[in-house]
């Protein structure tokens, strides 16, 4: 079982670098937790650079713009890097008559690259930031496209592989979740945010800019999801900080409270070692 903490604040002396999930850490998509906003100004002033680490697949600039609306302190991160902006190489080096799926605010993923929308039988790549209606769409909406898609071998590029994020107090589903369908079909998908190796390159490039040089083992992640954040900083060889009241808590609460009996099995079962975890970020 890893160690329960009660603070940041508690191992602030161990770290150079926090990279930190935000959608269900600093925010559930309606409202910011603004203890974990200043718990990490707290950390910043001590001394740690903290790089945000998202797997939205907007550009930076747009979550920066979306967070601060939601209440999240400027002070409380140095720098952000999202799935948007490593997936921009993908979409860069494929084929430029694209399908896009996405809402209307996920196109500036797409600002300043030199490919074309057009329709899904015209496609030759597929280019995935979400659903084009999250409120009310499934995976399964999509299923008769897909299957044109992948019969002809398109390959599918997937600008944020969560599989659902919490709004409010809702799971909604997101882009990993139809590039999981579009692999069942036996596509090709093309995945650069958490929990692969690309994003978390870019973030350390982030933080180097920002202090200078240091030791990853003087690195640390905060996360809440099991198939991303803990499985990336996990295979990148990563001390992590789990958040257990996030998209998993269901697993592990009863009667609104974390069972740590019930925690220490599900995190078991799913493989995670984290070293330390708390309920929310403070």
């Amino acid at each position: 079982m890893p160690t329960r903490i009660n603070a940041l604040s508690e191992i602030f002396s161990q770290y150079d670098v926090i990279l930190c999930d935000v959608w269900g850490v600093l925010h559930n998509g309606v409202d910011a937790f603004h203890e974990a906003s200043r718990a990490l100004a707290a950390a910043r002033e001590a001394g740690v650079t903290v790089v945000l680490i998202t797997n939205s697949p907007r550009p930076n600039a747009g979550v920066r713009v979306q967070i601060r609306g939601l209440g999240v302190l400027d002070e409380s991160y140095d720098a952000i890097v999202t799935s948007g902006d490593v997936t921009r190489s993908l979409i860069t080096a494929g084929p430029k008559p694209i399908y896009f799926i996405g809402a209307e605010r996920d196109l500036a993923l797409l600002e300043g690259l030199d490919v074309e929308m057009v329709s899904a039988a015209n496609a030759e790549a597929v280019v995935c930031a979400g659903f084009f209606d999250d409120e009310t769409e499934t995976p399964e909406t999509y299923r008769a496209t897909l299957e044109q898609l992948a019969a002809r071998g398109v390959p599918f590029v997937c600008a944020n592989p969560d599989l659902v994020v919490e709004r409010g107090h809702r799971l909604i589903p997101c882009a990993g979740a139809i590039a999981k369908l579009y692999e069942e079909l036996g596509g090709e998908t093309q995945v650069s945010g958490k929990p692969h190796k690309s994003i978390y390159m870019a973030s350390l490039t982030e933080a180097k800019a920002a202090r200078g040089p240091f030791d990853i083992s003087r690195v640390i992640a905060i996360g809440d999801g099991m198939p991303t954040d803990v499985l990336g900083a996990q295979t990148f060889g990563l001390d992590l900080l789990y958040i257990a009241d996030g998209i998993h808590s269901r697993d592990y609460t009863v009667k609104d409270k974390i069972d740590t009996g019930k925690l220490t099995a599900f995190l078991k079962e799913q493989g995670a070692t984290p070293k330390y975890w708390m309920p929310k970020l403070t």
